[in-house]
């Protein structure tokens, strides 16, 4: 055999070897990867493809048949009033939450990465609520609105003022709720802000004094364009737990009074387990989830743009 029939020989064999390892690679790969996806399918994406289908029934949990009803459920949730109401409700507290955590947040973290005495006790009892149960912090916050015993009662009375009804007034139950959600979830946004406060680079404030800059100046043209990433990530992760409140408003109103603190998590329980109607529970879960995933995509399409990395 001449050289060259050996080469091409070896050279065969080689890429027939090299082929070889390529779909071990791949088999390897696939091994560790369909656990993973089986997993997201079986959990994740087969209850969404279901759910997409129960909304389009009526059915009541019990019942071995779903009725067909097409978009009936839908047009029932956006031609009621009730919904709107529901929407509203949703929109105003998951906004009203997101102004308060960054700004409370961002406050209280420009307070804590000040050289105090025991500011890392402070902040351990600032971040202490996020670990805690929404529904005991809620029930002792009952107590606390309590308008005959409740220590917002004393807190009022020092200043000349009553307290109100908070839990069972339609025009304080949302701020009631909104107050302990801030409560509990203030610690987050602030220690969030606080590590990026502690990464923002000395030269900077330097350069800005060099310059002249008022310590206003400073925060507002140094501190808050490199706060942007993680004003970023707050603003997302405040609003996606905002819209799945649900724990504080089942202990303290239950969605009341008269639907005041309704929101649409809770909404959507009542309908599938308190009055059966499943169809119109996944109608209107369906609707959160588009909710949220507009919410979302907007947030990355244009918010992300004001966001400096550098």
């Amino acid at each position: 055999m001449s050289v060259t029939a050996k080469r091409t020989a070896r050279n065969g064999k080689a890429g027939i070897g090299g082929k070889g390892r390529l779909h071990r690679d791949h088999l390897i790969f696939l091994a560790f990867v369909a656990p993973n996806f089986l997993l997201l399918g079986l959990f994740t994406y087969w209850p969404m493809v279901y759910q997409s289908y129960l909304s389009l029934t009526r059915w009541d949990l019990i019942s071995p048949t779903k009725q067909f009803v097409g978009l009936e459920n839908y047009v029932v949730l956006f031609g009621g009033q009730e919904f709107q109401r529901v929407l509203f409700n949703t929109f105003y507290f998951t906004g009203t939450v997101l102004l308060g955590s960054i700004v409370l947040g961002l406050g209280l973290a420009v307070l804590l990465n000040q050289r105090l005495r025991g500011r890392n006790i402070v902040r351990s009892v600032v971040f202490a609520p996020v670990i805690l149960s929404g529904a005991a912090i809620g029930l002792v916050w009952a107590y606390i609105f309590d308008p005959t015993y409740g220590l917002m009662r004393v807190l009022l009375g020092a200043i000349g003022l009553s307290s109100p009804s908070w839990l069972t007034d339609t025009k304080w139950a949302m701020p009631a709720i909104i107050i302990v959600y801030l409560w509990k979830n203030l610690g987050y946004s602030a220690i969030v802000y606080l590590a990026g406060l502690q990464n923002i680079p000395q030269d900077l404030y330097e350069a800005a004094r060099v310059d002249g800059a008022t310590p206003w100046q400073s925060f507002r043209n140094v501190t808050l364009p490199q706060l942007s990433p993680t004003t970023f990530f707050i603003v997302v992760t405040t609003i996606l737990g905002s819209f799945q409140a649900f724990d504080i408003i089942a202990v303290m109103t239950k969605g009341g009074p008269v639907n005041a603190t309704t929101t649409m998590v809770w909404y959507l329980y009542e309908e599938g387990f308190v009055a059966f109607r499943a169809g119109r529970a996944a109608a209107a879960a369906m609707i959160l989830f588009v909710l949220m995933l507009a919410v979302t995509l907007v947030q990355v399409r244009y918010l992300q743009r004001r966001v400096h990395y550098s």
